[in-house]
């Protein structure tokens, strides 16, 4: 092998790897603002409006979600949460309703799925090889 340390000299020394900014209440505060609001608008979408773009909200939601991860890094979180309980109690009522709602839409979707499954069925069956045709079904 090689020896590369007369290479390595000339080079600016490495950076440790930097620590994670510990999360200051107020932009802990902000960020559950942020995610309430979010929340409260997909789910007044969700029963609303025809054409909401659920992908880019779910984006929207995921990315909350990292900079939620990141802020909690290195808290110490039995003090830390005790002084935010009130907003995160209201943000778990919030998801709450959201999933409701998210959960009503799918079963809509679901059931409209099938009613039109079960209108094509009946439109390409003409009843020629039904067993209710030869007498075998009761």
């Amino acid at each position: 092998m090689s020896d590369y340390t007369q290479f390595v000299q000339n080079l600016p020394a490495r950076a440790a790897a930097p620590e994670p900014a510990p999360a200051r209440p107020g932009n802990f505060s902000a960020l559950i603002g942020r995610i309430e609001e979010a929340v409260e608008e997909e789910t007044v979408a969700i029963r609303t409006d025809l054409g909401f773009d659920i992908k880019s909200s779910n984006a929207r939601k995921s990315r909350y979600l990292y900079e939620l991860t990141r802020a909690m890094k290195g808290v110490g979180e039995s003090n830390f949460l005790a002084e935010h309980r009130d907003g995160i109690k209201r943000l778990r009522e919030k998801l709450a309703t959201n999933e409701a709602a998210i959960r009503a839409h799918l079963n809509a979707v679901s059931e409209v799925a099938n009613l039109m499954q079960n209108a094509i069925q009946r439109s390409e069956a003409d009843g020629t090889y039904s067993a209710g045709e030869f007498g075998w079904a009761r």
